[in-house]
């Protein structure tokens, strides 16, 4: 299978993956079909375990089953205790990227190596607990920061601007050892958020309710969170 990592995208440009969480289970195929239609860049998919956080939601059999349907990059984020022992299955399943959560339970040198050799890009998770220090010793290793700008375990929360700092700090620090690392936000992303998170730093941008539940439709959604491209500061 051949993978479509987040390597491919610059990080220069704003771009938007939207979060299937949000979507209609019903009809997975089709909605999926609409945010690629409407522009999206990547598709954001939720996996959680109900044990690292209290919600459980989709395994490797649905990520295979709506793998056929989209050539949208899969950018997985797990949300489970022990990312290592689903590293293999979600990229058999079709994951092209693979991030966990620095707060699990594995030992996070192990799992980027298990998820390179896998052929996938790889990200790290925090926590709004965690502070950005924490990622600082594996920036140059991996592609991605995911800055959780809600607690993670479910859909539909409101953004937390204190969030916004650390996303600077991570910039910042990616400017110097890694300035291809892609900064990305999950939790309360709309087109009034992105005009406090996207001046910090951030350029990919996690959006479910925002895109799915768009009042005037998902492309309209999608340029909202594009038009902020204006907004990213040059790095």
């Amino acid at each position: 299978m051949i993978k479509k990592p987040v390597t491919d995208f610059d990080a220069r440009r704003v771009l938007v993956s939207p979060s299937l969480l949000a979507a209609d289970f019903a009809d997975l195929a089709s909605e999926i079909k609409r945010v690629e239609a409407a522009g999206a860049d990547l598709l954001h998919l939720d996996i959680m375990d109900g044990h690292f956080v209290p919600n459980l939601t989709m395994g490797p059999p649905v990520i295979a089953a709506i793998r056929k349907h989209s050539i949208l990059t899969f950018d997985t984020h797990l949300m489970i205790t022990n990312p290592l022992k689903y590293v293999k299955p979600f990229s058999a399943a079709g994951a092209d990227h693979i991030t966990f959560h620095l707060e699990s339970d594995d030992n996070p040198d192990e799992t980027i190596r298990a998820i390179r050799a896998e052929g996938c890009s790889v990200g790290i998770s925090i926590k709004p607990a965690t502070p950005a220090s924490a990622v600082v010793n594996y920036l140059d290793r991996i592609d991605l920061v995911l800055v959780m700008t809600v607690e993670p375990g479910f859909g539909g929360q409101s953004f937390m601007a204190d969030m916004i700092p650390k996303v600077a700090e991570i910039r910042a620090l990616a400017g110097k050892l890694n300035p291809k690392l892609h900064v990305e936000v999950d939790g309360g992303i709309d087109g009034e958020t992105v005009k406090r998170i996207v001046p910090a730093g951030a350029n990919m941008l996690v959006a479910g309710t925002a895109v799915f539940r768009a009042p005037d439709g998902a492309q309209a959604a999608v340029e909202r969170l594009h038009n902020a491209q204006k907004l990213l500061p040059v790095h």
